[in-house]
C-alpha cells in the first residue's frame, strides 16, 4: 500500500516541479521584454533629445571638464581673496538657510495636518479622504521652480516666492510621508480620548502625534536638507539666496569665477553640515543612535 501511494504522489510532484518551473521560465520572460523595453525607450530617447539639442552630445563630450577647469584655474590664481568672498556672500548663505527653515517649518506644519485628514481611521470626514490625498499628490507633482516662477510673475523676484513654492511642495511630500507614519499608530489611545468627549484635534493631538512625532521630526529635517537646495536652485531664477549671487557670478563669466567657487564652497559646506546634524538627530529619534 505505501508503494502504491508513492507511486500515486510521483505524478504529482512531477506536475508541481513542471508548474514551478514554467513560472519561472515565465517570469524570466516578462523580465527580459521589459528590460528589452527600457533600453528600447532609453535609446530612442536620448537619440531625440541628442537630435533636438545645439550641438551633439558626443561632439562635445570632450568640452566637459573645460568650465571646471576654468573655473578651479582662475580660483586658484586668486585663492588669496577666497576668504573675503566668503565672507561677503555669507548674508546670502543665510538667507538661503532662512529661505529653507521658513519653508521647512510651513510645510511641516500644513503636511501634518493633510496627513491626518487623509488617514484612513483618523480622518476627521472619511469621504474626503481621497480629496486630500489627490491634493497632496498634486502639491508635490508640481516642481518648485514652476511654481516660484509663476510667484515671481506675480510677486516680483525675492525670497517670498521662494519660501511659498518650496512650502506648497514639502507640504505635499511630507503630507504623504507623514500619513504613512499615522496609518501604522495605534488607535487604542484615539478611541480611550474619544470615549471621554475629547474632540478630533485633542484625539490627534494627545492620541496620534505623541505616538509618531520622531518619525515626523525625522522626516522633516530630511526635508530641510532638501530644501536648501531647492532654496539654493530657485535662487538662478531670481528668488534671492546664494543661488541668485551663484547664477551673477556666472553669468559674467571668466574674471568672477573666482566668485563662482566661493559660492560654491559655500553651499557645499553648508549642505554637509546640516547633512551631519540631522542624519545625527534623525539617528537619536529613530533609532536613539548616537555617536
Amino acid at each position: 500500500m505505501t508503494d502504491a501511494t508513492l507511486g500515486a504522489a510521483a505524478p504529482r510532484l512531477d506536475n508541481i516541479r513542471d508548474s514551478y518551473m514554467a513560472q519561472v521560465h515565465r517570469r524570466r520572460l516578462y523580465g527580459g521584454l521589459t528590460l528589452l523595453i527600457f533600453v528600447v525607450l532609453m535609446v530612442s530617447g536620448f537619440n531625440i533629445a541628442d537630435d533636438r539639442n545645439a550641438g551633439g552630445f558626443w561632439a562635445g563630450l570632450h568640452q566637459v571638464g573645460d568650465y571646471p577647469a576654468d573655473v578651479l584655474s582662475e580660483a586658484w590664481g586668486k585663492r588669496a581673496d577666497l576668504p573675503g568672498l566668503i565672507a561677503k556672500y555669507f548674508p546670502a548663505l543665510v538667507e538661503t538657510v532662512n529661505i529653507a527653515a521658513v519653508s521647512t517649518l510651513i510645510g511641516a506644519i500644513g503636511g501634518l495636518v493633510l496627513s491626518l485628514l487623509a488617514t484612513r481611521g483618523l480622518a476627521k470626514w472619511p469621504r474626503l479622504i481621497p480629496v486630500f490625498r489627490r491634493l497632496t499628490d498634486l502639491m508635490r507633482a508640481v516642481p518648485e521652480i514652476v511654481i516660484a516662477l509663476v510667484l515671481i510673475f506675480v510677486l516680483g523676484g525675492g525670497p517670498v516666492p521662494a519660501m511659498i513654492a518650496i512650502a506648497i511642495h514639502t507640504a505635499g511630500a511630507l503630507g504623504k510621508m507623514f500619513s504613512e507614519v499615522a496609518e501604522n499608530a495605534d488607535v487604542k489611545p484615539v478611541e480611550g480620548l474619544a470615549s471621554t468627549g475629547a474632540t478630533w484635534s485633542q484625539t490627534m493631538l494627545l492620541g496620534i502625534v505623541p505616538q509618531v512625532a520622531p518619525n515626523y521630526v525625522s522626516y522633516a529635517l530630511l526635508r530641510f536638507e532638501i530644501n536648501i537646495r531647492a532654496s539654493a536652485i530657485l535662487g538662478f531664477v531670481g528668488a534671492g539666496g546664494l543661488g541668485y549671487e551663484l547664477r551673477n557670478s556666472m553669468a559674467w563669466g571668466p574674471g568672477r569665477f573666482d566668485e563662482a567657487a566661493a559660492i560654491f564652497i559655500l553651499l557645499f559646506g553648508t549642505i554637509v553640515f546640516f547633512d551631519q546634524v540631522s542624519s545625527r538627530y534623525r539617528n537619536r529619534l529613530t533609532v536613539g543612535y548616537s555617536q
